[in-house]
């Protein structure tokens, strides 16, 4: 019997990037759409493309994405946002995949892109990667209960990545979109961090600092992306810098209190 696919779609006021998600999942048995506290018209485009659809408020990334994959029926999951989408190539690798693997999970690769521009170099840390543990069957994934780029538990061995296809992330629009979106990582980290009740030091942030942006640049060979691998360690390097001097500078601002 072929296994049944079920994609998850997690947005919020997408209205405007999912219906391209959603047609690019349209080769799954089951979609799935997770909408947390959305005001615009992704629940109608959502449902109208045949999709369940579920609507709530959630706090936490992790318990928003749990919600969602409890919902999925599927022997398979497949995980996307809303900006992104699956090749042709990548959803046929899928479907030979989900057929035969015995493994638990499996790393599907990314295409990321700024604009029209294509970055294939100096993803790391938190801030990006080119390949993300999105292919799972049912009950072998959990998400930890954390605001920003929460945790995993796994249940079952990591099968070899896919190596076919890609999923297109629509990753910025532009500098200023990356840099929002650092701005908005980084405060829900700081959020992480004060709930945590260990925010670090000053010295090991900067250590990372310094960590992160040599190991975007030059390990992830951000160098051959020009200017553009140089603000993308930046960012890279910023994001845990950032979260901590927000957590110790401005608590109240993120769930804490004044020191």
């Amino acid at each position: 019997m072929t296994p049944k696919l079920s994609i998850l779609i997690v947005a919020r006021n997408e209205e405007a990037r999912l219906p391209d998600c959603l047609t690019s999942a349209a080769f799954a048995n089951e979609v799935v759409v997770v909408l947390d506290r959305t005001t615009d018209g992704s629940a109608a485009l959502a449902r109208a493309a045949g999709a369940l659809v579920l609507e709530g408020a959630w706090e936490l990334e992790g318990d928003r994405r749990n919600a969602g994959i409890a919902a999925c029926t599927g022997d398979w999951i497949l995980e996307l946002d809303a900006d992104e989408r699956v090749d042709g190539a990548l959803a046929a690798e899928i479907r030979r995949v989900i057929a035969t693997s015995t493994f638990a999970w499996h790393q599907v690769p990314v295409d990321n892109y700024v604009g029209e521009r294509l970055l294939r170099h100096g993803w790391a840390g938190s801030f990006g990667t080119t390949s993300v543990p999105r292919l799972f069957q049912r009950g072998a994934k959990r998400w930890r209960a954390q605001r920003v780029h929460p945790g995993l538990d796994w249940v079952g061995k990591q099968g070899p990545p896919i190596k076919t296809g890609a999923l297109v992330h629509l990753v910025d629009r532009d500098i200023s979109d990356m840099l929002r979106r650092l701005d908005k990582y980084s405060s829900a980290k700081a959020a992480d961090l004060i709930a945590s009740g260990d925010i670090g030091t000053l010295r090991a942030n900067l250590r990372r600092f310094v960590s992160r942006a040599f190991k975007s640049y030059v390990s992830r060979k951000g160098y051959r992306e020009g200017a553009w691998g140089v603000l993308l360690a930046f960012c890279t390097g910023a994001f845990p810098l950032l979260s901590y001097l927000k957590a110790r500078l401005e608590p109240e601002r993120h769930g804490g209190q004044k020191p």
